[in-house]
């Protein structure tokens, strides 16, 4: 007796069971796009500027445990051998996307490293790149786009667009003058620039969390607004005044025993002012508390689904109150890094822009306190590089190292950073019904 074919069972009057519908992938081509372009410029530039002779990379210092050697290179050769790698990697990002899988951010790096090494051996030819002054300054560069991107995340982690990053940066590296100028503490300074990132923060919740104000609008203007008063009290005030007012002290470097002695990282991480230690605790400690405390879940909460939130007993707008005025002290913390590490004097808008870099390290980084502290170092490496092509003689037009900072923004939030989600509440006021 034939066993019958087995088939999907059924209730008697119901229709058998479909299958689960398949789940497609999508995968953005923009990686890709934008790898092949980066190797065929690097292409064009080393084609039509042709460089004769060789680079040095120079990876430590005297002082270090023990000295690497210095890697000599011929230019020319070896930016076409890291062309011909970049070009790979194109092609297997190429090949992913066409498979339906996203380019893995390891070999993004991998790209990166090849791409600048490449560039920097053309562009520095019959010169020696001090590849530690250039990673370190970077890192110190870094700093108030590092601090004002913490500043971004918490604020829109908790639902409240932060367009005011760059005001808090202004307001903060304004008062670190004025308070270390007066106390003689590059310390009260600091305190002093959290206190006015904290003030303008206030500022941003009032209009937007209590009187439910476009939240854009808002912080553009507070930028604007912050320009404005600084300007004019460094005008009336510092200026005049600029011995007693305008004249703080400046942090030194402290290094670090034992870990600063070691090659190439050493140097670069170890031995720096301690705004920079100070921000190496803020990233560890903005990201623990927000994925690993019952607080940082509540500001989760609160940005991707307010009315859940509220339901079960969470105070929506409070919490986005403490979570903005934590983000405005932060980003004030960056603004101290004008006055009391780079320049022992306040300037006019002397913060350049750079709270909106922050602002595209936050998208860039995806929202997250990691990445966004990656994608602000990737931009603090941008803005010294083309302070050292230009000690280096490179042949790249100034003009286009002066914009090589915005450049980067542009394309890592264009290109790299592919298909992201923002909080599903960001930008929107909540209110209680």
């Amino acid at each position: 007796m034939s066993t019958p074919p087995s088939s999907t069972p059924t209730v008697e009057g119901t229709a058998p069971a479909e299958a689960a519908p398949a789940v497609i992938a999508v995968v953005s081509r923009k990686a890709a796009v934008l790898l092949t372009l980066i190797a065929a410029g690097l292409a064009a530039a080393v084609g039509f500027g042709s460089q004769d002779g060789e680079t040095t990379f120079r990876l430590a210092r005297s002082t270090d445990f023990f000295e690497l050697p210095e890697i000599t290179v011929p230019a020319e050769n070896t930016a076409w051998v890291m062309i011909v790698l970049l070009a790979v990697i194109a092609a297997e990002s190429w090949r992913r996307y066409l498979k339906r899988r996203s380019t893995p951010i390891w070999l993004v790096a991998v790209y990166s490293l090849l791409a600048m090494t490449g560039f920097l051996s053309w562009a520095a030819a019959g010169g020696t790149v001090p590849v530690v002054s250039l990673l370190g300054n970077s890192v110190l560069l870094a700093v108030p786009l590092v601090f004002g991107a913490l500043g971004g995340v918490l604020g829109e982690r908790a639902g409240v667009v932060n367009i005011a990053i760059d005001g808090q940066l202004l307001a903060g590296a304004f008062a670190a003058a004025l308070v270390g100028s007066l106390t003689g503490s590059v310390w009260a300074g600091v305190l002093g620039a959290m206190a006015a990132g904290t003030v303008v923060a206030l500022i941003l919740g009032l209009f937007a969390i209590s009187y439910f104000v476009d939240q854009v609008i808002v912080g553009v203007v507070l930028n604007v607004l912050v320009i404005g008063i600084t300007s004019f009290l460094f005008t009336q005030v510092l200026a005049p005044n600029a011995a007693d007012l305008n004249s703080p002290p400046r942090f030194s470097a402290w290094n670090i025993p034992v870990v600063s002695e070691i090659p190439l990282i050493g140097p670069i991480l170890f031995r720096q002012a301690p705004i920079v230690y100070l921000l190496y605790i803020a990233v560890a400690l903005v990201t623990w508390s927000l994925y690993r405390t019952k607080w940082g879940l509540r500001v989760r909460a609160v940005g991707e689904h307010p009315k859940a939130a509220d339901t079960v007993g969470i105070n929506v707008n409070r919490t986005r109150y403490r979570t903005v005025l934590l983000a405005g002290a932060i980003a004030g913390m960056g603004g101290a890094f004008y006055t009391l590490v780079s320049v022992p004097q306040f300037n006019r808008e002397m913060t350049g822009g750079a709270g909106y870099i922050a602002l595209a390290a936050v998208i860039f980084g995806k929202w997250d306190p990691i990445r966004a502290t990656l994608a602000a170092l990737l931009f603090g490496f941008a803005s010294n590089l083309q302070g050292v092509l230009s000690v280096l003689g490179s042949p790249v037009p100034s003009e286009f190292m002066l914009m090589l900072p915005y450049v980067v923004t542009i394309f890592a939030v264009a290109g790299l950073v592919g298909r992201s989600r923002a909080p599903a509440a960001v930008g929107l006021p909540y209110r209680k019904t």
